[in-house]
């Protein structure tokens, strides 16, 4: 069963830009590591502050393994200590879901 991952960031609205920059670094990142990235996705209209992304794998387990890659990976350290330096983001919650068939 394919398990997707829906990511919701509650953002500061004055440092946009700096979370658009980490979400970018993710597109390379995440496929590598063993995700199948389904996407980043910005405020455009309306709420200002809150992004989203979406990020399949075949199993829960698959899941597992994908982020003990992703703590070990220097990329991926670096991307998360940049977001933790920069508190641009303020919030971070994550839904598992699986597809209606």
């Amino acid at each position: 069963m394919t398990v997707t991952v829906f990511i919701r960031y509650q953002l500061d609205p004055f440092k946009r830009a700096a979370f658009e920059a980490y979400a970018q670094r993710w597109l390379k990142i995440i496929p590598r590591l063993g995700g199948n990235l389904l996407g980043y996705w910005m405020p455009h209209e309306g709420t200002n502050n809150i992004a989203m992304a979406l990020i399949s794998f075949e199993s829960l387990a698959a899941y597992e393994a994908y982020r003990a890659r992703l703590r070990a990976d220097p990329e991926g350290a670096a991307n998360f200590q940049s977001a933790e330096e920069g508190r641009f983001i303020l919030a971070e919650e994550r839904t598992f879901l699986r597809k209606v068939e």
